[in-house]
């Protein structure tokens, strides 16, 4: 069977990220089969539904990247209880036009990183519940909530935390059975 391909979205524009470390320690963990890119949401605009049947270039470039993998994976901080206002964002343009989504039946899995000691838990559930409505299969098990993140990574950035790489590694196996199935579906729909 061909490679499977996830697309990592980092939830968060801030430089020194944890959720983008998080997905760069992904990228190490993926099984020999699996590809991890990601892609960062700089340069997104603000949604306006005035504009979305001629859709920004960095829109569509993003709905490209989404529709061409075979699954998401999103790490996503946690700010006021939920999840971030350009996550939220490049979701909403990623759905419209409506009809035109590049998130249908699209495999995912969540995990997030925070200083706080819940690890993104809050957030995490108000993801999961906009998936549900984007119509795409989630990942129940495990759940990656890295809290204290700045105790789980080194100066470097690399995530030195054991368990939590381990917990990493069987999400992105989870994943990547999840995807086998959704492939397989889609070949057997014909």
């Amino acid at each position: 069977m061909d490679e499977i391909i996830i697309l990592g979205i980092v939830g968060s524009l801030r430089k020194d990220s944890y959720n983008h470390l998080a997905l760069k320690a992904a990228q190490e963990l993926v099984p020999d089969d699996v590809v991890l890119n990601l892609v960062e949401l700089h340069g997104i605009p603000v949604f306006n539904q005035d504009t979305e049947m001629a859709l920004p270039a960095a829109v569509l470039e993003f709905k490209r990247r989404i529709l061409a993998v075979d699954a998401i994976l999103f790490a996503t901080p946690e700010y006021n209880y939920s999840v971030s206002g350009v996550l939220k964002n490049a979701i909403d343009w990623a759905s419209r036009p409506y009809g035109e989504s590049a998130w249908t039946g699209k495999p995912a899995a969540v995990m997030g990183a925070s200083t706080g000691g819940l690890g993104t838990a809050r957030a995490q559930y108000h993801l999961r519940q906009i998936l549900v409505t984007l119509d795409m299969p989630v990942v129940n098990q495990p759940e990656v909530m890295i809290g204290n993140a700045a105790q789980r990574f080194d100066p470097d950035g690399r995530l030195t935390d054991e368990p939590t790489r381990q917990h990493i590694k069987k999400l992105l196996g989870a994943l990547v059975q999840l995807a086998k199935i959704n492939r397989e579906s889609k070949i057997q729909a014909g």
